[in-house]
């Protein structure tokens, strides 16, 4: 049973211009240690962080939290399995949103230039 979706769209150039503008104070509000190391090791490391952001953007509105009080971007980390799959882990508070038998799902894709991700959160 699907109890809530999300999608999110962001043009890559934005993340650029605030990494270029703001640089590590940007980086650590938004992405975990693990999330910019991963980024910052692709040659196109804006494509990566656009992804990220837009895959937290898109759980934010999946599990219906928006941007209240409740919602942390270092509470969400976005990594890859072996196969390449994206997968969440959320920590902290956002832990709470989910219980033993549900879970996300997403799904990022990039071109040159926008970065996108559908989160689906459901019962399993």
């Amino acid at each position: 049973m699907i109890l809530g979706i999300g999608t999110d769209i962001i043009e890559i150039e934005r993340i650029n211009q605030s990494i270029e503008k703001f640089g590590d104070k940007f980086l650590r509000k938004i992405f975990t240690q693990n999330e910019i190391n991963y980024c910052n090791s692709k040659a196109n490391s804006s494509q990566h962080f656009a992804a990220r952001f837009a895959a937290k953007e898109a759980i934010s509105k999946a599990i219906g939290t928006g941007w209240n009080h409740q919602f942390n971007w270092l509470e969400i980390e976005i990594s890859n399995l072996p196969s390449g799959e994206p997968i969440a882990k959320l920590t902290g508070k956002m832990s709470s949103f989910l219980s033993e038998n549900q879970m996300l799902k997403i799904s990022m894709s990039h071109s040159e230039n926008y970065a996108t991700c559908f989160a689906i959160y459901f019962l399993s």
